[in-house]
């Protein structure tokens, strides 16, 4: 049975990814590896059910209606619309969240 939901991963986000592999990987590259590895696979997790994920405290902020995934130190910045799933940014929990830090669309 296919999945309820498509998960799109937007170019920020793959920079995103890029960069914490490449912070993690300064000490450790396999330890880069497994993380990123065990981080996108929490992705799959999103195309059952991604409303199971907290809302984000911004949205009244921002005025979006943004949903996190937590792994680790690092959150999983998503939307949904229809029925995909398009994750937007992933960044360090102690990282403060602003509008500039989205694209557009």
């Amino acid at each position: 049975m296919p999945a309820p939901y498509r998960v799109d991963i937007t170019p920020s986000a793959e920079s995103d990814i890029a960069e914490i592999w490449d912070y993690i990987a300064q000490d450790s590259p396999g330890y880069a590896e497994s993380f990123i590895w065990k981080l996108t696979e929490q992705f799959e997790t999103l195309e059952n059910f991604p409303e199971r994920c907290q809302l984000i405290a911004e949205n009244r902020i921002l005025g979006t209606s943004y949903r996190h995934l937590i792994y680790g130190h690092y959150r999983t910045i998503f939307r949904i619309s229809a029925q995909t799933v398009i994750i937007l940014r992933i960044i360090h929990a102690a990282r403060l969240l602003d509008s500039r830090l989205f694209e557009i669309g």
